[in-house]
């Protein structure tokens, strides 16, 4: 056993010699046996601490579960970390499966202790049943190939499972031979739990078709794994080239995914997700069609809600995904410009206005930079967003027009709109920022003395691919 765990570890990189190692112990058989194991593997003369979170969930016997991994710790001289949570009130608070509940919490913990001991990684007791467990109950729910893929050696960076090579019936086999004893979770028995009824239910029965059925679901789960790191890395290749991420928000180029086989976008539509929110809780391979059929859909825009606040936006050649209430269209108020000098701005960027002679030429300067003529357009100035019924003279036109139909025709996304600056002088609205001056801004022949106004810094629309069709403002 102790070989067999030992070529584990060692073809799959979980330890280096000298490593400290959070083990996660609940008290059961599994998590005993992990504890042992590792405690044995001394060549590798890793420093051990044990973490046990009490979910307070089964009164008296979650109480004296504790106790016994405490003194399970102190027989190997190892520290250990206790802690109880009431996992219902989290369930409840967070509107999560009591389930769903223990798993985020006892995450949580081990990452806490992890951090706290600076310890390298955190020992799971996962094993091969788990594997097959795991992947059926997935395929249960309709998850796609990466869910399926279901558990892997190392995890989230520091997560770890030795124990994947075994199965429960080794463990047992394994704490009788070395005279352990161990806890029994009672709720392991009840058959509410959908993890349960494929244990006690599902996978007795089609051990009826195929005696070794586990071993097969966990060699699946195993191949799509390996499938799935291959994917991950043709993402991770993709993704950079099509796709625009800031903090707030991720845009993919449409076009360009469009092109791509559905399996890859639908790829991309969750490593977009995933930058924005850090993680997939609740997207399903529904939700990933529903986007799906907004990008090949004969529209120029449309929007999609989806679970945890996420909104999908998409806007004529660009696909938005934002967090409501982050990211989304917002005004950053009003800025009185009064003479040369530095202004910030949101976003970080900065707002600088000087005084000095009109350019000889404008073809080389960069749309966020404008020159006016303090005679027809004097200070103070005042930048703010975009407002209903704002309206403008743009450069060489006649007649005045809406700022929102300039935005529609310019193609510029929705949920970049209130985020443009626009440059007003008295009531006049003077620039577009970033993309048209108004005909009022032209500078004359003979004019000697003018402002200068540039910004500076990553604008929210600097990289948008629809927006920049600049009109310079000034003749000779």
């Amino acid at each position: 056993m102790l070989k067999k765990v030992s070529e584990f570890i060692r073809e799959n990189r979980l330890f280096t010699r000298g490593d400290m190692v959070v083990v996660a112990v609940s008290g059961g058989a599994d998590s005993v046996a992990l504890l042992d194991i590792l405690a044995s593997l001394v060549k590798l003369r890793l420093t051990l601490i044990v973490a046990h979170l009490n979910h307070g969930l089964r009164g008296e016997e979650s109480d004296a579960d504790a106790i016994f991994v405490e003194r399970l710790a102190a027989q190997y001289g190892v520290p250990v970390e206790l802690k109880r949570v009431e996992v219902a009130s989290i369930a409840r608070a967070r509107k999560l499966s009591l389930e769903e509940a223990g798993r985020v919490a006892r995450y949580e913990w081990f990452d806490r202790v992890a951090a706290a001991r600076r310890a390298c990684s955190v020992a799971l007791g996962h094993h091969a049943d788990d594997q097959a467990e795991t992947f059926l109950l997935r395929l249960f729910r309709g998850s796609g190939t990466t869910g399926l893929a279901s558990m892997r050696p190392r995890s989230l960076e520091r997560y770890v499972r030795p124990l994947l090579t075994l199965t429960r019936e080794e463990i047992i086999a394994y704490l009788k031979r070395r005279g352990l004893s161990w806890r029994h979770d009672s709720s392991n028995d009840e058959t509410d739990f959908l993890r349960n009824r494929i244990r006690h239910e599902c996978l007795p029965y089609l051990r009826t078709y195929n005696p070794a059925i586990n071993e097969r679901l966990a060699t699946t789960a195993e191949i799509l794994a390996a499938d799935e790191a291959l994917l991950e890395k043709l993402t991770d290749q993709v993704f950079p080239r099509l796709s625009r991420v800031a903090s707030d928000n991720v845009v993919l180029d449409l076009n360009a995914v469009r092109a791509e086989l559905p399996g890859l976008r639908y790829r991309l539509y969750r490593r977009a997700i995933l930058s924005l929110k850090g993680n997939l809780a609740r997207i399903s391979a529904h939700h990933l069609k529903q986007i799906d059929e907004m990008v090949c859909a004969f529209m120029s825009r449309g929007e999609q809600s989806l679970p945890g606040g996420l909104a999908v936006m998409r806007c004529y050649e660009e696909l938005h995904f934002l967090l409501k209430g982050r990211g989304q269209p917002k005004e950053f108020g009003e800025l009185l410009i009064d003479g040369a000098g530095n202004y910030p701005l949101a976003d970080g960027c900065i707002l600088r206005v000087r005084l000095t002679a009109p350019p000889r030429e404008l073809q080389s300067v960069s749309r966020f930079r404008a020159y006016f003529d303090l005679g027809r357009t004097p200070f103070p100035w005042t930048l703010r967003t975009f407002r209903p019924g704002d309206r403008f003279r743009p450069f060489g036109m006649t007649g005045t027009r809406k700022v929102k139909d300039f935005f529609i025709d310019e193609k510029i996304p929705v949920p970049v709109r209130r985020r443009i600056p626009l440059l007003f002088s008295a009531e006049e609205l003077i620039w577009v920022c970033g993309l048209r001056v108004a005909e009022s801004g032209r500078i004359l022949p003979g004019t000697a003395l003018v402002a200068e106004i540039e910004i500076t810094g990553n604008t929210p629309y600097s990289s948008c691919k629809t927006a920049g069709r600049m009109v310079f403002h000034q003749e000779y």
